[in-house]
């Protein structure tokens, strides 16, 4: 027999505008709260500085993992083609001048870390594969994709309170508070 017990994710509330959404976002920021997102059906220039949102760190993953593609080519090329079998070919010396022969594999190589190390890096940095999310059993989140305008505040942030956060939703003007449960066994 399983359970079901439900955990609460947090407030969603609805903007009436984009403009009104930024603008509740920079509250939302300035009063405190960390754990908090806006959805929208389309992309609203500045948002992510209302929200405070940092630069990411993914530039520095796929910069050090091209510097590892590099490395491994070089290394594999040199110690094969240099160290365990010296290829020499019309006299020319097996050494580290021979280099500018293994530039093809080592740009492959970095393109291709650097590729995987993005893709992989996002995923893992946007907390995906997620198979469900709580906001999904919302009626009035699946508007997003259309016209709908929401912030949604999770109740791990530290700054949450059932009655407070409520609250403050209203007074910067957010309509439709719902309270979003998780469903978890």
């Amino acid at each position: 027999m399983s359970t079901t017990v439900k955990r609460v994710y947090g407030y969603l509330a609805e903007f009436e505008s984009a403009s009104a959404l930024y603008k509740a976002a920079e509250k939302v920021r300035d009063a405190g709260y960390r754990k908090w997102d806006c959805f929208t059906p389309y992309p609203v220039h500045g948002l992510d500085a209302a929200m405070g949102v940092k630069r990411s760190i993914l530039p520095y993953f796929v910069f050090c993992g091209g510097l590892t593609g590099f490395l491994t080519a070089f290394l594999l090329a040199y110690i094969t083609q240099v160290g365990i079998y010296p290829t020499v070919v019309q006299a020319k010396p097996a050494n580290i001048f021979t280099v500018p022969a293994f530039f093809p594999i080592m740009f492959e190589l970095t393109v291709l870390f650097s590729g995987f190390t993005a893709l992989f890096g996002l995923l893992g940095l946007c907390q995906l594969p997620r198979l469900n999310h709580p906001l999904f059993a919302s009626r009035q989140f699946a508007r997003t994709t259309d016209d709908g305008f929401f912030i949604a505040i999770e109740a791990r942030d530290p700054k949450f309170s059932a009655e407070g956060t409520k609250g403050f939703l209203d007074e910067i003007g957010g309509g439709s508070i719902e309270l979003v449960e998780d469903e978890s066994r």
